[in-house]
């Protein structure tokens, strides 16, 4: 089924993420409709595009969300923080009857939309994915292919590491609005983290190898935790990046390639367990930002071919096949390392 007469309204279509997924969608042969609240920021967003569309709205209006979703075939929502936006364009979607995207990060505000607006999605018919983006989208996968044939696990960690972490202003936003709203996945429910998080040894694979790192609250807590069985779900990142994040003097991220991409590198490394038995998935990649605009534009595209089987709110790994979802966005945005045994993970 071709795609190069669909139209995806992308929400926030300024931002540093959106710009990656603009682009994206641009590439494959979809018209973005770029969309949000400042119009100087929105023709900027457009200059170079001749013939965008861009829309000004109002996320307290619902007209004016109806009207800016007119003519779309999804949407795909880059607008932050998502705790304001996420709910208000997910019923402009339900109302619009077309499938809704996002890449919050935001646990909260993930949950939210899990509990405040499955029943209605499946009642409208509608596909609403959220954090299909690095976190939240990335590890549910990973977790999807390493637990493969298996009906559950005693345990999933998604061991993250970054070679740096140059973040953006919307992730410093995020960062300072979600203080003291942090998850974790224990005893199968999701719970108040440790104070202070753990921290211990992983070994990632080569040439990373052990690295010491330290437990992190994150959307795939939330994602893996709605679809996979499985009473312990852990996240956590090598210690350097936190470090990056946490000093108020790290630049913005800064362009190095002809697609905008920074030079940091990341490895997400999945290992699932289950009785004396362990399995690993892995993937790995330049910029969490960038590939973030494949993983969502690859979910949107899949969902408007109508690959998937089920409407309503979902993660990724409960939507997709997720091996084979991993090796489509091989190799130009990132490394899939197919599920294998190990015998000493971590």
């Amino acid at each position: 089924m071709t795609t190069h007469h669909r139209t995806v309204a992308v929400v926030g279509a300024y931002g540093h993420t959106a710009a990656f997924v603009v682009a994206e969608l641009s590439r494959r042969g979809v018209t973005p409709l770029l969309v949000g609240r400042d119009a100087a920021r929105l023709a900027a967003a457009a200059k170079g595009r001749p013939g965008t569309v861009t829309r000004v709205v109002s996320l307290d209006d619902p007209s004016s969300l109806d009207r800016a979703l007119t003519g779309a075939d999804a949407v795909i929502n880059c607008a932050g923080p998502f705790a304001v936006t996420m709910l208000p364009v997910i019923d402009a979607a339900l109302r619009a009857g077309i499938p809704y995207l996002d890449v919050a990060a935001e646990q909260a505000a993930i949950l939210e939309a899990f509990r405040l607006r499955d029943r209605r999605a499946r009642e409208a018919g509608v596909v609403v994915l959220p954090a299909m983006a690095f976190y939240g989208g990335l590890g549910d996968l990973l977790a999807g292919a390493a637990i493969g044939d298996w009906p559950d696990a005693d345990e999933i960690t998604v061991a993250i590491a970054l070679d740096s972490w140059w973040p953006t202003e919307g992730t410093r936003r995020t960062a300072r609005s979600n203080a003291g709203r942090k998850l974790a996945f224990t005893g199968g429910r999701l719970t108040a983290p440790e104070d202070p998080p753990r921290s211990y040894s992983w070994r990632f694979p080569e040439p990373l190898g052990v690295q010491q790192v330290v437990e992190l609250s994150t959307a795939d807590q939330v994602t893996i935790s709605r679809h996979l069985q499985v009473p312990e779900i852990r996240v956590c990142i090598n210690e350097a990046p936190l470090r990056d994040l946490s000093d108020p003097a790290t630049p913005p991220p800064t362009a190095v390639d002809s697609d905008g991409r920074s030079a940091q590198t990341f490895v997400v490394d999945v290992v699932a367990r289950r009785g004396g038995a362990a399995r690993r998935a892995t993937a790995s990649g330049r910029d969490i930002y960038a590939v973030s605009a494949p993983l969502v534009v690859e979910a949107a595209t899949r969902i408007m071919d109508g690959r998937v089987d089920r409407t309503g709110v979902a993660a990724a790994g409960g939507l997709f096949d997720a091996a084979d979802f991993l090796r489509a966005l091989e190799p130009a945005h990132l490394v899939f390392g197919a599920p294998d045994q190990v015998e000493q993970p971590g």
